[in-house]
């Protein structure tokens, strides 16, 4: 897996490196590459919610190979709730993709559209339409893992956090909430009140919560930290210690408290890491831990 990981770090590097140096870095990815593309079938922009008239996608990536229904990766895209796509975020799939994985890239409303709580709501949706759709594609249900970078490492939480009761998804065509077997937090916001004012304010959680009255109560009830308690999934999450964007103490403070109700959990510092753009060692590193926690924490 290293090897191969390494040879997908080299690809997404690839538009940065100058023509005359191009065929020779090209060799190794190219035989992964020209592979992978005969052995996954993609579905661009399915429709899986329409929500203040638009129509929120899902990007589907499948192998053609498994025997049975595929492990399925479900990702949230970052930019602070207000920015950011879906398709900019491909290259974080190929992790997954690598190891044999389904994948499913989502789409969500940004604060310019409809401001908190819209892209909770969303996620929550598009969770449960891969659970309802999980035979069409081959999504084992037993197997999904839900993840996000930044706001979409919030998402991810409040995706695999939140009750099965939540009055967030009443907007959702499905009524049933499937039970998330693991979830992977790239320095996620855990702490959503925090951001609103005072030291740690930011000026996305503001532009996403707007001037609702009731912002505060808002921000509380999307708050991963709300939600800790004895019968969550297991939760790795990586984090730079010196992240400017989101505060390291959200992470400190989740990997502590599901610590207390004895969640299995995983905190991966990145030493001098700021938001994301970790170093190549350091994702190797991070991802060496990442698949390790989910083998030892995902039914065979």
């Amino acid at each position: 897996m290293i090897r191969k990981f390494t040879q997908l770090i080299l690809l997404s590097c690839l538009f940065f490196i100058p023509l005359q140096s191009l065929h020779a870095q090209l060799s190794d990815t190219a035989s992964w590459t020209a592979t992978v593309q005969n052995d996954f079938r993609v579905i661009s922009n399915i429709t899986y919610l329409k929500a203040n008239n638009m129509e929120l996608k899902v990007d589907v990536y499948l192998p053609r190979k498994a025997e049975g229904p595929a492990p399925t990766f479900i990702y949230y895209h970052g930019g602070g709730w207000v920015g950011g796509s879906k398709e900019a975020n491909i290259l974080r799939l190929l992790p997954y993709l690598e190891q044999g994985w389904a994948a499913v890239n989502v789409q969500y409303r940004l604060g310019q559209v409809s401001l908190a709580p819209a892209a909770v709501e969303d996620s929550l949706c598009a969770l449960r339409w891969v659970a309802r759709n999980a035979e069409e594609y081959g999504f084992d249900t037993d197997r999904l893992v839900v993840s996000g970078n930044s706001a979409g490492g919030h998402l991810a939480l409040t995706s695999g956090m939140l009750p099965s009761d939540t009055d967030l998804a009443l907007q959702c065509p499905d009524t049933e909430s499937p039970s998330v077997a693991a979830i992977v937090n790239w320095y996620g916001i855990t702490d959503v009140v925090d951001l609103l004012d005072g030291a740690n304010e930011k000026a996305y959680a503001v532009r996403w919560m707007g001037s609702q009255p009731n912002r505060r109560e808002i921000a509380d009830r999307v708050s991963p930290m709300k939600y800790v308690r004895a019968d969550l999934p297991p939760i790795i999450t990586i984090h730079g210690n010196a992240d400017p964007t989101v505060p390291y103490a959200h992470a400190v403070q989740l990997h502590e408290a599901l610590d207390e109700v004895e969640i299995r959990n995983q905190l991966i510092t990145v030493p001098n890491g700021r938001h994301g753009g970790f170093p190549a060692e350091e994702m190797l590193r991070i991802y060496d831990g990442v698949f390790k926690f989910l083998d030892e924490n995902l039914p065979n």
